[in-house]
């Protein structure tokens, strides 16, 4: 007799007969490597100027050509991946899973006033535009971190810290975890008051299981397919929130690379008519990112909610 596949199984086989899917998972995996590896793969540092080659076309040389500086742009736009990516798991995996998650299996298990808390600090933060209160707590939090680090530095004799952009990773992280749990903890709490009335739950405690069991062994798992396309397409906002941190200054500065900051750079009539070159790379990155996140994200819909079967 042949044994029949998971759920998720099935979701996987389903998910990789979707085009769309597979060129979003395999553009995702390609972006992501360069940036990650952009140490190996860069062609030159991305510190490095060359003023016998500023504001160069893309050539064999130099394949996205050079900015203003003579800096190699594909070097460039390797490490602002790199940094998007490290700032956007952290946030994500911190405060869109950990904090999110969390909160929101409590409020729909425990219920009453811990329920209540959680629903109106979510409500009260919802209530103002994200990017606003992002950009203000960017802007507050980031000469106090930068002095910290600073302190560190002298106290412990360790030198490079600022220079290495530690400080932008916590300025950014913190900001975005600030504000990224509201809609995890409100999707896994609808999902947990509607599962805790079925009767595994009911087995469960008549049969004393701890309340951390029925949570993570019991509640968790079933939540799991809303959470999975909720996370994958809250990933597009986060990079393009990122993006516009750095782009307003409040994100990776110099002379760490960021895709925002090049954007920006890139940004005026003048660039676009005489170097296009500039705003091409980190633009092309940028557009593939967010787009490759959110349609990845249908396709998850697709393959993990039953309605769309």
């Amino acid at each position: 007799m042949k044994k029949s596949n998971g759920h998720f199984q099935n979701a996987i086989q389903r998910l990789f007969k979707k085009k769309i899917a597979v060129f979003c998972i395999l553009m995702l995996s390609l972006i992501y490597f360069g940036g990650i590896f952009a140490s190996i793969i860069s062609p030159y540092d991305y510190t490095s100027q060359d003023y016998t080659n500023i504001k160069k076309p893309p050539s064999i040389e130099h394949i996205m050509g050079t900015d203003r500086a003579g800096r190699d742009v594909f070097t460039r736009v390797l490490w602002g991946i790199q940094n998007t990516a490290i700032i956007t798991f952290v946030a994500l995996i911190t405060g869109g899973l950990v904090i999110g998650v969390g909160l929101g299996l409590l409020a729909g298990y425990k219920g009453g006033k811990f329920d209540s808390l959680i629903m109106r600090l979510g409500e009260i933060s919802s209530s103002f535009p994200d990017i606003l209160l992002v950009v203000i707590l960017a802007a507050t939090l980031r000469p106090r971190i930068l002095d910290f680090v600073r302190h560190i530095e002298d106290a412990y004799s360790i030198s490079g810290l600022v220079k290495s952009g530690v400080a932008d990773y916590l300025v950014v992280s913190l900001a975005l975890v600030s504000f990224g749990w509201l809609g995890t903890a409100r999707l896994i709490r609808a999902q947990v008051l509607s599962l805790k009335e079925n009767q595994f739950v009911d087995s469960a405690i008549s049969v004393g299981a701890s309340t951390k069991r029925i949570l993570f062994v019991h509640l968790l798992p079933n939540s799991i397919s809303p959470l999975v396309v909720s996370v994958t397409m809250g990933m597009g906002a986060m990079v393009g929130t990122e993006i516009v941190l750095s782009w307003l200054g409040l994100g990776i500065q110099p002379p760490r690379p960021s895709l925002g900051r090049m954007l920006y750079e890139g940004g005026s009539i003048s660039v676009i008519r005489n170097e296009p070159w500039l705003l091409i790379g980190p633009g092309s990155v940028v557009f593939l990112l967010v787009l490759c996140w959110n349609l990845l994200g249908d396709a998850l819909n697709d393959v993990l909610n039953p309605r769309t079967r």
